[in-house]
């Protein structure tokens, strides 16, 4: 009976035994990287009041679940090193002692869920988050023509990539974020392609300074202000309308009506766009082997009646006149533009890239009848590949249909319009060697008049903390270096309170992981539109300021700027291993307390004697006989260009008017002439002294 009676025990112990599972948050993985000289917080959840033993490099620590089967351990900061075997135990037997080496369990979406579990090749090294908005997100494969070579050859197993999926959240703080693809992935040219340039560079950059593994989460969202990232607690002490802004969408059926109206709508309103469009009537092509290709398309069309318009003289895009308001309208509807290129023997046949700059809005792009790409909106550049054999011997035909639902079509400038050939055809820095540039003049014919989209779209990622709560929120406390920031485009037409709004986020993420000393680097706006020789006071400005005093004002926050790296018509330059340079060096100065490495110099003294000022940096500038980009205002406010020179550690400034009381230097949206810079070779940023 007693035999028995133990046996049943037993085996109902190995019952429950089988039935309790540890589950991780997503970010614990195979491969990941977890950070050195700090303690390191592991966290999941079991079954209520289950004992949770983690062990990582012969350290360990136990503790018990929480009665919802919380918990949490602090692992003691360690050196770098690895890859070594993390295991989380659970266990009924207090006395337990924790082991190494058996199995585990994954599920299908990356989630660990089991017994015991336990992930390979964890590295003790170097972790970074990133976190903004699209020049954030800008991709490895965007930036790739600027840096060919050296993509194509770079293999690092040291520097892992992972990317947090995004995911809003209206409600409340989450405690993990979705699955995603880009787990703690290597570095290399295929994991990196479609993640982000700054943070693949800037992970690269710090293991050549500092030789140990390192670890990149990008946490970004295109377009997304400032208030999606700041918590709700937050938020509420600065405006508590802005919270009350979101609960407005906390209504699961209203957001998803909103969201199926607007994908319905649009559905619409392409289908009947491509119903009324004459270009897109099908036809037989004996050019194509009498394949069915859309009328405008093809090869064999004939567009000699066609108006011939000049690219950069968009009448083209306007409705002559309006049948509603009898002045001239931007076309909302397609538009179709052709031109003709000869191809020579020796090129006929070879594969070849598309270049066609950057386009407003949408696009559907064919060469010959065959479709070679699309964009569906005006920022990505158009770079479509034509395989071997599109090309033939003589006349081709390149035919580009704009579709817009709002604004103007046009090209933009300043970009590469152009066929590409040879082994360096991907490249623009050079550009290729081989290349037939495009006609600035092209054939032109309407498409369909539409009216404009109705749009129920609801954007929730805009919303003010709907980031924070669902992507932000439960990375916390994954242990981390640092913090990188590069937002604000979205913030730039209300600029004034972005100064609060970033003391606010980086105090509240600091709060959230409970290090107030938590680094940060700011990433300062690139310069961006049309230069202007005329002070400006743009939002633009205003935001950069904001940046750069946050930086002064607040403990362990540094400025990395971007003022000469940007570009005149697109807000996603491309040099971003510059950018991630220069986030580094403020790392090397925050955390590797790199006492030599110079930043962006810094005013530290102001002299005004009659017209002259002087400001005195904290480093030797280049010298300069002559500064540009700076202005002088007196007693009425009104800013004048001036003239200034470098001497050392001195930029002397001759005032146009009396009494000189304010200075700045590139505050405009393109201070494209900017030529004060360190000795070191980092500008000096845009700024706005008080005299």
């Amino acid at each position: 009976m007693n035999q028995k009676l133990l046996l049943g025990a037993v085996a109902l112990a190995c019952a429950l035994r089988l039935d309790a599972k540890i589950t991780l948050p997503q970010l614990f993985q195979d491969g990941m990287v977890m950070q050195r000289g700090q303690a390191i917080p592991v966290w999941g959840t079991a079954d209520a009041g289950e004992q949770v033993t983690v062990v990582l490099n012969k350290k360990y620590a136990t503790v018990t679940a929480d009665g919802e089967g919380r918990w949490r351990v602090n692992l003691t900061a360690m050196k770098a090193g690895g890859p070594f075997v993390l295991e989380v135990r659970g266990s009924s037997n207090a006395a337990s002692q924790p082991t190494q080496g058996t199995g585990a369990t994954v599920g299908n979406d990356g989630t660990a869920t089991a017994d015991v579990v336990t992930l390979s090749n964890v590295m003790v090294g170097d972790v970074w988050l990133l976190s903004g908005q699209s020049n954030i997100d800008v991709t490895v494969e965007r930036v790739y023509p600027w840096y060919t070579t050296d993509i194509d050859t770079y293999e690092n197993p040291n520097v892992r990539l992972f990317r947090v999926q995004n995911e809003t959240d209206t409600h409340a703080p989450r405690t993990d974020i979705r699955p995603t693809r880009i787990n703690w992935k290597p570095a290399n040219k295929q994991n990196a392609w479609l993640f982000s340039a700054v943070g693949y560079f800037l992970g690269r950059r710090m293991y050549e300074k500092s030789g140990v593994a390192q670890g990149v989460i990008v946490n970004s969202w295109g377009g997304t202000p400032i208030e999606a990232w700041i918590g709700a607690d937050s938020l509420k002490a600065y405006d508590p309308l802005l919270v009350e802004k979101t609960r407005i969408y906390d209504n699961g059926d209203f957001v998803s009506a909103q969201q199926r109206a607007n994908q319905q709508a649009n559905q619409q309103w392409n289908r009947i766009l491509n119903e009324l469009d004459p270009g897109m009537a099908t036809v037989k092509s004996a050019a194509a082997g009498s394949k069915d290709e859309y009328l405008f398309t093809s090869l064999t069309y004939d567009d000699s009646q066609w108006q011939e318009v000049s690219q950069w003289n968009n009448t083209w895009a306007y409705k002559h006149p309006s049948p509603i308001t009898h002045h001239p309208s931007p076309i909302i509807g397609s538009i179709w533009l052709r031109q003709h290129v000869t191809v020579d023997k020796a090129h006929a046949g070879q594969p070849a890239r598309l270049l066609l700059g950057t386009l407003f809005d949408a696009d559907q792009t064919y060469v010959n009848g065959q479709l070679v790409g699309t964009t569906g909106y005006q920022y990505p550049p158009r770079r479509y590949d034509l395989p071997a054999g599109l090309l033939r011997e003589g006349d081709n035909v390149i035919t580009v249909r704009f579709i817009n639902k709002y604004g103007t079509a046009h090209f933009i400038k300043e970009k590469p319009y152009l066929i590409a050939f040879g082994d360096d055809r991907q490249s623009l820095n050079p550009l290729p060697k081989d290349v037939i540039k495009l006609s600035e003049t092209w054939k032109h014919h309407e498409g369909a008049l539409m009216p404009a989209c109705p749009s129920g779209d609801v954007s929730l990622q805009n919303l003010p903390a709907t980031l924070y709560n669902a992507v932000l929120h439960p990375l916390a406390p994954y242990a981390v270096a640092g913090v990188v920031w590069y937002q604000g485009e979205s913030n730039t037409g209300n600029a004034a309170p972005y100064e609060r709004l970033l003391t606010m986020m980086i105090g509240n993420w600091r709060a959230l992981w409970q290090r107030p000393e938590l680094p940060f680097t700011v990433v300062q706006l690139a310069n961006y539109m049309e230069p202007s020789e005329q002070p400006q006071n743009t939002g633009w400005s205003v935001l950069r300021e904001a940046q750069r005093q946050v930086a002064l004002k607040l403990d362990n926050v540094e400025l990395a700027s971007a003022i000469d790296l940007g570009e005149t018509v697109d807000i996603h330059p491309l040099r971003k291993r510059e950018v991630a340079d220069r986030i580094g060096l403020c790392f090397d100065r925050l955390v590797y307390k790199d006492k030599k490495v110079k930043l962006m110099p810094q005013i530290v003294d102001r002299q005004v004697t009659g017209n002259t000022i002087t400001l005195t940096f904290d480093q030797p500038l280049r010298p300069r006989a002559e500064l540009h980009e700076l202005e002088v205002a007196g007693d009425d406010g009104h800013f004048h260009n001036a003239e200034g020179r470098a001497e050392g550690s001195r930029m002397v400034i001759t005032s146009p008017v009396d009494n000189p009381r304010r200075v700045r230097h590139a505050w405009k949206n393109n201070p494209i002439r900017l030529n004060a810079y360190s000795a070191e070779g980092l500008p000096v940023g845009p700024f706005e002294e008080t005299l």
